[in-house]
């Protein structure tokens, strides 16, 4: 009989493109306690020190490395430095995001600022790890989009509130899901992996938002409530790991039932 499957990242390496926001902290946390070398980075090192001082001192095998998602000479040279360091890449996780537009009148020169991160960034990023990870002959990738990239704009939840959601969010967040799927159809033959994570809202304790808008969207989720930023993690480790090893081209979303209803 085979054997159980692991949840366990043990011996991988994992690159996270994007450890300094909420989420990415949060996915530093999870990947570090599931037992990976894991290569936590971000445009700028200092936004992610503390994260990574912290994993180390529980025990963890974490690093910090600099890159500018919107540049393939920078994402070559990252690979280049972790197969220095560590002699291969298993993994990458994309958390990388931009977001200049705030609203439906914001300057044409904001959604071109988007696009560079958010849809070219992307691509590169994933071109760059997913060709290395295929001449390794395997290996996991994992986007992470948004359920806003599976449903439309729902203006009744921002009602009475200064908050809202701008159109670039939605149309990058449903190309990475497409995308991934064109992905995971071209690696598949090479034995590289490419799925993606889609969460719901995620609050945000130092920022958060109106109890009208957390009245509204516990209305509109099966589970009542918006998620806690621990709570994605769980898929992305999945995802990464050997039980999910038939598992390639699907969204997973992480939204408490949003989707669902």
């Amino acid at each position: 009989m085979a054997d159980a499957p692991s949840f366990s990242l043990k011996g991988r390496v994992i690159v996270l493109l994007g450890g300094s926001g909420l989420l990415g902290r949060a996915l530093v946390t999870a990947v570090g306690a599931a037992g990976a070398t894991l290569v936590a980075t971000s445009r700028d090192r200092s936004k992610i020190a503390s994260a990574v001082e912290a994993e180390c001192a529980a025990g963890h095998s974490v690093g910090a490395e600099e890159v500018d998602i919107e540049s393939e000479d920078s994402l070559r040279a990252l690979v280049g430095r972790i197969h220095a360091a560590h002699g291969r890449i298993d993994g990458m996780i994309y958390n990388a995001v931009s977001r200049p537009m705030r609203a439906w009148n914001d300057p044409i020169s904001n959604w071109e600022s988007s696009i560079a991160t958010n849809a070219t960034g992307y691509f590169a990023a994933m071109r760059v790890f997913g060709d290395d990870m295929a001449l390794g002959k395997g290996g996991s990738i994992v986007a992470i989009s948004s359920m806003q990239g599976m449903v439309g704009f729902n203006p009744w939840l921002y009602e009475g509130t200064q908050m809202g959601a701008a159109p670039d969010y939605f149309f990058h967040k449903a190309g990475m899901i497409n995308m991934t799927k064109y992905m995971a159809t071209h690696y598949g033959p090479l034995g590289v992996r490419v799925n993606v994570v889609a969460p719901g809202g995620i609050f945000n304790p130092e920022k958060p938002p109106p109890a009208s808008f957390l009245e509204r969207f516990a209305k509109m989720t099966a589970l009542g409530r918006m998620a806690d930023s621990g709570e994605i993690g769980g898929a992305v480790v999945f995802l990464l790991g050997d039980s999910a090893s038939y598992v390639t081209g699907i969204t997973i979303p992480v939204d408490g039932g949003y989707t669902a209803r």
